[in-house]
């Protein structure tokens, strides 16, 4: 016979907030890099041999759906998520779930601001190849927001008290 044991509210709360963590910070991503795919797009069009150039301006924004994955998973082994072995009080999941917010929020959005940033810079590749450094500058500064969201959501699943 089947058992639903497993679906405290503690643990309901943490599959939500690995559920956040990877979903908000992966359609981030995936926007940031379909955004920048597009302008690509245009430009391979015209000039084949840059696509090297535009591959790399492109994988940019991928970099917040890698984040949101990883506290997802931290949050699943350190929950026994992994091992079936979950049983959280209802403020342990609340913790978690807190602590996915971060990545996934900051994911979510710089995600997307990354990809505009780095579409942007598919304009300077198109008419100053040699300014390609430049433009992917302006990209990564855009990182400095999500690698800060990460830190702080490990930080908080590193340091969930026991209820």
């Amino acid at each position: 016979m089947f058992s639903f044991d497993f679906l405290s509210i503690g643990n309901v709360l943490a599959f939500i907030g690995v559920a956040l963590a990877v979903g908000l910070a992966g359609s981030g991503s995936a926007k940031g890099v379909g955004l920048v795919g597009e302008a690509a797009s245009g430009l391979i069009s015209e000039s084949p041999d840059k696509f090297g150039q535009c591959l790399i301006l492109a994988a940019i924004p991928g970099t917040q759906g890698i984040y949101g994955f990883l506290v997802g998973f931290l949050i699943m082994l350190n929950t026994g998520m992994l091992s079936g072995t979950m049983d959280l009080s209802l403020a342990e999941g609340a913790y978690y779930l807190a602590a996915s917010l971060p990545i996934g929020i900051a994911g979510l959005l710089s995600g997307i601001a990354q990809g505009r940033t780095a579409a942007a810079g598919i304009s300077v590749v198109a008419k100053h190849p040699e300014q390609m450094s430049k433009a992917m500058i302006f990209a990564a500064l855009v990182e400095t927001y999500a690698i800060l969201a990460l830190l702080i959501s490990i930080l908080m699943i590193l340091n969930v008290p026991a209820v």
